[in-house]
Order: C-alpha cells, then sequence, then structure tokens
C-alpha cells in the first residue's frame, strides 16, 4: 500500500518530465507533389525556469534535432517572463531543421513593455529562428511554396489575424501558428487575399498544456481552459477544411507536475488527399 501511494505521488512529476512524441500524417487535398512527405516538427511552452532548467532545454533541442525535420515551428511560452525569454534565445543551442526553424510569442514572451519586443525578435533571428509576429514567411520548396503564418499572442500581444490572411490565398498551403487557440475564431472570419476564409491548411497552437492537471478528462485547473471552451483544451480537430492541433506543450506553469497531461512534441508528416 505504501509502495502504491508513493508511486501515486511520484507519477505526476514522472509525467511532466517523461517527454512524449505525438506523430501525426495529415492528408491535404491537391498536395503539390514538392510538399508531400515534408516532416514539420512542432513544439510550445517550454517555460525554462528552475521547473525546466537550461540543460534539459539541451536535451529538448538534442530530440528536435533527431527528428530529421524539413521545417520547426517554436509555439511560445518559452520562459516565464519576457526578459528570460530574451536570455532563452541568445543560450539557445543550434535547432536543425532543412528548411528553417519558425516562432511566435507566448502571453508570458509578452509581459514585458513593448521595448522588449525588438530585442527578443533580434534575439530569435540571431538564434536562427524567424520570429513570426503577424507576419508571413514564404520557403520555396522545389517547384511550388511553402507559407509560414503566425500572429502575435492572443492575451498580451496585438495579434493582427486579418492582415496576416490577406496576404494568402486558399491554393497555397499555409500554416498558420499562434500560442493561443482563442484566436481561432478570429482566424475563421478573416479572408484571404482571394477573399476565400479558408487561407490555412494546418494550424498549431498551444498555451493550455493539455490542462496540465486532468482526472476522467476533466481540467482540474480553470486557468488552462481557453475561453473557447474545454473542446479546445487539447488534441487534433478538423475546422475549417483546417487541420488543427493544440499542444500540450513541453513545460510547466506554476508547478512542476502533469496528470493526464503528458508533455509532448509533434511529428507532423505531409500526406496528399485523394479520393473523397
Amino acid at each position: 500500500m505504501v509502495v502504491l501511494l508513493l508511486l501515486a505521488l511520484a507519477y505526476p512529476f514522472f509525467e511532466a518530465y517523461h517527454l512524449t512524441i505525438d506523430h501525426r500524417t495529415v492528408e491535404v487535398p491537391g498536395l503539390h507533389q514538392n510538399l508531400r512527405g515534408l516532416r514539420i516538427v512542432f513544439v510550445t511552452d517550454i517555460h525554462m525556469s528552475s521547473r525546466y532548467p537550461a540543460w534539459m532545454v539541451q536535451d529538448l533541442v538534442k530530440t528536435i534535432n533527431s527528428q530529421s525535420a524539413d521545417v520547426v515551428v517554436l509555439g511560445g511560452d518559452y520562459t516565464d517572463t519576457s526578459s528570460d525569454t530574451l536570455a532563452f534565445f541568445q543560450s539557445l543551442p543550434r535547432i536543425q531543421a532543412r528548411l528553417g526553424v519558425f516562432g511566435v510569442l507566448g502571453m508570458h514572451d509578452r509581459t514585458a513593455p513593448e521595448g522588449n519586443l525588438a530585442l527578443i525578435v533580434k534575439a530569435m533571428t540571431a538564434a536562427g529562428v524567424t520570429p513570426l509576429v503577424n507576419s508571413v514567411s514564404r520557403i520555396k520548396v522545389g517547384q511550388t511554396y511553402l507559407y509560414l503564418s503566425g500572429v502575435d499572442d492572443y492575451q498580451s500581444g496585438q495579434p493582427d489575424t486579418k492582415s496576416v490572411a490577406a496576404q494568402l490565398r486558399q491554393d497555397d498551403f499555409v500554416i498558420f501558428v499562434s500560442h493561443s487557440p482563442d484566436v481561432l475564431p478570429e482566424a475563421i472570419r478573416a479572408l484571404g487575399a482571394d477573399g476565400d476564409n479558408h487561407w490555412f491548411d494546418l494550424a498549431l497552437f498551444g498555451g493550455t498544456h493539455g490542462g496540465q492537471i486532468t482526472l476522467l478528462g476533466l481540467p482540474l485547473l480553470p486557468s488552462r481552459i481557453p475561453d473557447l471552451g474545454e473542446r479546445y483544451l487539447r488534441g487534433w480537430l478538423e475546422e475549417n477544411r483546417a487541420s488543427i492541433v493544440i499542444s500540450n506543450g513541453v513545460g510547466t506553469e506554476d508547478f512542476p507536475v502533469r496528470l493526464f497531461a503528458p508533455a509532448q512534441l509533434h511529428v507532423v508528416t505531409l500526406k496528399n488527399k485523394t479520393g473523397g
């Protein structure tokens, strides 16, 4: 009985520090042949701190680099404060990806006055990470292009989804990234350059930690539930003809435990959807 009690007490700490890898194949109708098999790694909510120290970040980067990624996307909340986020990128080991590394900012990265944004963007760029702050990056892949789009944090930043959408068309293959899924209704209302609201094909979100502490599928921390509701707490969804993931993330907030919301990294492989 004592052993079982000790195991029960230890398990939330184990879950917080045992990184799982979520492999997912996403089928996209009419996917250009040069994008088929493209491998995307998504990592969010690292929260480097005493709960997730620098040496663990180094190990995390080694894990990322072992995934043979074409693209790596970082989903924000790299630390608990804006000043620490600046230091995070100044010491970040090089992340390897064939076509590039991209990142958005989370609410904790945007806690400082506006002046820190320019410094963080500069540090991200120096670390080999392309910042996606209300912006779009176009990458040539063979005879086509891959578009990475991202907006500022929903809670602490100034997201401008409308201007991002206006740069894209439904025929483009677009990955849309934001720290919080709460920006999703705005993204679905926004119109692309051709007047259609289907301007992104794959959306990557974090921010919820998957509830961090859950029981029987129910989140026990109300602060982790997005404004959109529990449907958007974690996992894969399909909306607006797009595949969407809300990640549990890697690190923790407030205390270093998780319960039935394991730390995770995502590896997404693109596939052409035929038939149907």
